[in-house]
């Protein structure tokens, strides 16, 4: 474990929002070692204080903060998180696999700087299952897609796109498997050209 986490003179301070494994904010975090990122991750945050994403950062160095969301009313827990977020200095914010829709309010305090990665190509398969509907539907390619947040779920402006073929007899958990590859490859990408504002969103 590194004693301390130095962070880069000029590199764009970002937190990450994970509810699970937290494989992509890891795509994201190993991305930000390279000595041309221009961004660094500042803080993982959790509504689940047992998720692997949080203890892989803390491994790194990354202060963590957690705080679980059951009995919480949305608006209040939102504003904890971002308390904690404003505290870490960040001035964008990932979405990383967060399990929770956030309200109107916190969004619109992020408009254009608050990003998430979803596994489909938006505006196809909005939601949840998104594998076993593109499958169900004989579509040749699955995919991902990072947007900017809005209040309408997974309806921001596209920054970024990767298709994956779907194979003959492929199940919905193979095809996801694919994706997540595609997913570590895009996400950092979107989020570097986007604080380095050399993203424009797709038409």
């Amino acid at each position: 474990m590194p004693d301390t986490v130095v962070k880069e003179e000029g590199r764009v301070p970002v937190a990450v929002f994970v509810s699970g494994g937290g494989t992509n904010m890891a795509a994201l975090l190993y991305a930000s070692r390279l000595p041309d990122c221009p961004y660094e991750i500042v803080l993982v945050l959790s509504n689940n204080p047992e998720a692997g994403g949080l203890r892989l950062a803390a491994a790194e160095g990354v202060p963590t903060f957690a705080l679980p969301h059951k009995g919480v009313p949305r608006a209040e827990h939102d504003a904890a998180m971002e308390a904690a977020v404003l505290a870490s200095g960040a001035r964008f914010i990932a979405l990383a696999g967060y399990m929770r829709i956030l309200s109107e309010g916190f969004v619109a305090r992020w408009e254009g700087r608050m990003v998430n990665i979803h596994p489909s190509l938006l505006p196809n398969y909005k939601g949840l299952d998104t594998h076993a509907r593109a499958i169900a539907a004989g579509d040749s390619h699955g995919g991902c897609t990072v947007h900017l947040v809005t209040p309408a779920l997974d309806d921001g402006p596209v920054l970024g796109q990767i298709p994956v073929a779907i194979l003959p007899g492929d199940t919905p958990d193979a095809l996801a498997a694919r994706v997540l590859f595609a997913e570590h490859q895009l996400y950092s990408r979107c989020l570097a050209a986007l604080v380095a504002g050399e993203t424009a969103p797709a038409e």
